[in-house]
């Protein structure tokens, strides 16, 4: 059974930072691309950070490029997202996803990516 479950969610003030998680079980993890989605209330769900299956090539969106770090380590199934200088538009459910293509070093695409979370709600007040 393929499980993505997210951790690390919460309300932060402006400037703050945070640290999401996700634990990966009931797939081949080293074997997918690897990204962190976030959509607010309606809104479209917004691709924001995006790895290789190795870690080695990274892509984030505009909108959190410099701000925002992901990283993953195969050996545990994890996956994690960095977010520093937080801003109120970054509140958002976030969910993490595995990416469905073989021939992509990653995407930021949701119809790319076949497995999803359950989501962890990140506030951030100004």
């Amino acid at each position: 059974q393929v499980q993505l479950v997210e951790s690390g969610g919460g309300s932060v003030q402006a400037g703050g930072s945070l640290r999401l998680s996700c634990a990966a079980s009931g797939f081949t993890y080293s074997h997918h691309y690897m990204a962190w989605f976030r959509q607010a209330p309606g809104k479209a769900r917004e691709g924001v950070a995006a790895i290789s299956v190795n870690g080695v090539r990274t892509g984030y969106s505009d909108s959190v490029k410099g701000r925002f770090t992901i990283s993953r380590d195969n050996a545990k199934n994890t996956l994690s997202l960095h977010m520093n200088r937080l801003k109120p538009e970054d509140t958002a459910m976030y969910f993490c996803a595995a990416g469905r293509s073989s021939g992509l070093w990653w995407s930021l695409k949701p119809t790319m990516h076949n497995y999803w979370g359950q989501g962890t709600q990140v506030t951030v007040s100004s």
